[in-house]
Order: structure tokens, then sequence, then C-alpha cells
């Protein structure tokens, strides 16, 4: 049953960290290329340090301020940045295994690549009762950094699911107690046959969604085009010319579905920052700016590399029973031509689409179980909870001890939220 705070107390709204992604408005005019930034103006948190932050206007355009300069345009986000860095802060020495995952680890950084970093951390007992949910993941301010707590991580892997079982198998996973050796000991348990569809399947569905998400970003430049040429556009009339334009026709239902995406389009380009209202009207007035959108997040070519990459991954596990993350000549290379964005998202799901009677082979001569081990999960979890009830009795000066953290106190909901 969680539970908000009701005040924030002498919390400076103005030194809370802000996680990326978080809604701003500047608290000062600032200036920018000698062009004034009013007080006011929204935006959105896409980077920063701490002391400076890196913000995406409302106009699309990109500003680094000081920390200071901006706040939080929501009292719910002060207080879930405020919780969010106290819960690190308190937690971080929970942490029982880490790794290095990403580009990194499948040999296939550059440059500009992150250094992304996973792991698993254990509460103490005392914050595993009470009133108060836990926290069941600890995440960095800027997203590189995220730690599962362990019954969470544990119900992760046993759905073969990939980010975890990377975190448990990529070769450098390290282990900050003897609890994590245990869990680093026992992770075959979590190894099953399910990887064909966690991987395998998995990749193919988000290819070919990712054709779908390039199709309708073509519509979108096209919509954008129009709008710019002819703002007076209405909704329905924009409808009617992109179920034309792509060759829909004109019958009702296919006007419907264009509207439909038009009004997903507002939605997001909102949700991004980008447009101050979800209303059609709103998108006619950002087409007339000179800003140029990004690609989406999830069109940029790192998504589609690593998509192949997972489908790669997936047949080497299936048939040889044994991970392998650093994925051989040719296919590395290939990885890299397309994560530099040199090959076609149409040419990407044809490779795909080629490798499925080989994915299908290795599912039905794969020599891992079909499920994973319920029962050994299920044991080794209630060793790791035991030993963590028994340090908050024997080891006082311990995290894990009664000297550790304090759980968080229940709090009344305000009823003004």
């Amino acid at each position: 049953m969680p539970r908000t705070p009701t005040g924030l107390g002498e919390l400076d709204p103005r030194t809370v960290p802000l996680p990326h992604g978080t809604d701003v408005t500047t608290r000062v005019d600032l200036l920018r290329d000698e062009r004034l930034i009013p007080q006011g103006t929204l935006g959105r948190v896409v980077g920063g340090d701490g002391v400076t932050v890196e913000l995406r206007l409302v106009s699309g355009e990109l500003l680094s301020c000081r920390r200071e300069d901006v706040l939080a345009r929501k009292v719910g986000q002060v207080r879930y940045a405020r919780a969010r860095a106290a819960r690190w802060d308190a937690l971080l020495p929970g942490v029982i295994l880490e790794t290095t995952v990403g580009s990194l680890a499948w040999g296939l950084a550059d440059a500009g690549s992150d250094h992304d970093r996973r792991g698993i951390f254990v509460l103490p007992f005392a914050w595993s009762a009470g009133l108060v949910e836990p926290p069941r993941d600890l995440v960095s301010e800027d997203g590189s950094v995220t730690f599962w707590e362990v019954k969470k991580a544990f119900q992760q892997a046993l759905r073969a699911d990939p980010n975890t079982l990377e975190t448990l198998f990529v070769p450098g996973a390290s282990a900050h107690d003897e609890l994590g050796a245990w869990l680093l000991a026992e992770r075959e348990i979590f190894v099953s046959a399910q990887i064909y569809g966690s991987f395998g399947r998995y990749a193919l569905s988000q290819l070919k969604k990712l054709e779908q998400a390039q199709r309708l970003a073509e519509h979108r430049g096209v919509v954008l085009s129009w709008l710019r040429a002819e703002p007076e556009l209405t909704l329905d009339l924009t409808a009617r010319r992109l179920a034309e334009a792509t060759g829909a026709g004109h019958s009702s239902d296919a006007v419907h579905r264009h509207k439909e995406y038009l009004k997903q389009l507002c939605r997001s380009l909102h949700d991004q920052g980008l447009i101050t209202d979800r209303a059609f009207p709103a998108l006619a007035t950002f087409a007339q700016q000179p800003t140029a959108l990004e690609l989406p997040r999830e069109l940029r070519p790192k998504n589609a590399y690593n998509l192949l990459r997972l489908l790669h991954t997936a047949i080497g596990w299936l048939r040889d029973g044994q991970p392998s993350f650093v994925l051989p000549e040719p296919i590395r290379g290939r990885l890299l031509t397309i994560k530099k964005g040199q090959v076609a998202l149409a040419e990407v799901l044809a490779e795909a689409e080629a490798t499925v009677p080989i994915l299908e082979e290795a599912w039905r001569g794969t020599r891992l179980p079909r499920s994973p081990d319920w029962a050994g999960a299920d044991a080794l979890l209630r060793r790791i909870q035991t030993e963590v009830a028994r340090r908050a009795w024997s080891d006082p000066t311990g995290h894990f001890g009664p000297q550790g953290p304090p759980p968080p106190a229940p709090e009344e909901e305000d009823p003004s939220e």
C-alpha cells in the first residue's frame, strides 16, 4: 500500500535531482545566443550532471542551463525525485551483484557508447515489512544504471527476460556480497528454452513494429509539411487527405484510422514536451516552427541492430547451450554497419526473417530444459531472504542490521492530489 508524503518541509525544489524525462519550467529569464528565453518556458530534462541540466524546450530547441534555473512543473514530480534520490542513497550498499551491459559487453561499442550497468540489490529486512511498499528497482539520475530488487530479478529471470539474463551471464558480472556469489553460482536455474520466445520471437515482433513505426514517421513528415503550407487545415480534412495519400482510400473506416493516428501524433508530441496542448491546432502551430524533429527513439539504428543481435544471441544459446554475447564475424561487423545507420530498416527486417528457419531449428534441437528450475529458484530466494533476516539481528553494524538505513515512515495521502 504505497503512501505519498503530504508536505515538502524544508525541501528546496531547486536542488532536488531531476531524472531524465522530468517536465520543467524555467524560473528565470535565460539568454541563448543573445535571444531571451523567458521565465516560465516549458521543457523536458534530457541530460545533465546535477550542476547543469540539458533541456529540450517545447519549441524543440536544446538548452543548457544551471540546475537552479529550472523547477519541476508539478509538486508530485519534486516529491518523486526526492524519494527516488533518498532510496538510491539508502539502498545502494545493498547491491549484491553488478555488471557492465550493453554495447561494451557485446563488443559493439564506439566512441559515443554509454557505460550502462545493471545489477541486483537486497532490501534490509525492515524494508520488506510494514505498510510502505518497498522499491523494486533503483535507477540512477541519468538512467544509465539500474538495479533490481532480488525478488523482482528472480521473477524476470524465470520469464527469460533478456536484460535480466544478460546481467547474470555476461562476462564480468561480479558479486559484492556472498549473497551475490550464491546467485552467480546457481544462475543456470533460470535458463530454459523459453529464450526462443523472449529473445528470438520477441525480436522478430519488435522489428515488424519498427517497420510500422517507420511508416508512421514518414506520415508525420508529410502532415507537418501540409500544415506548414496550409495551417488552416482541420483534423478531419487532414485525416481524409492522409488516407488518400497512403492508398487507404476514402472509406469512413480508413479516414477514422488516420484521424486516430493524428490524435496519437498530437499526444506523442505533447508527451515529449514539443507542443503545449494535445489538440490538433497545437500541431498546426508547431508546424510553423523551423525546428527539425529528431527521429523517433524507436527508429534509431541502435534499436534495429540490437534486436537483430538479440535474435542471433538466442540462436547461439539454444544451439550451443551456453550464451555468447560477443557474436562472431561476419555477424558482428554487420551489426556495426546497421548501428551506424548504413542499412535500411527493410533490409534489416529481411535479414531477420531469413534467420527464422535457423531459430526454429536451434529451438527444436536445443539441450536447454523446456522450463526454468522454479523449485531451485524458490529455494535460493528463500536462502537469501533468510540470511538477510539473520543479519537483521546478528550484524549490528552492517547494512542489513539494525544500524542500517531506516525504512520510510508511512504518511497520510494528500487528499488534494
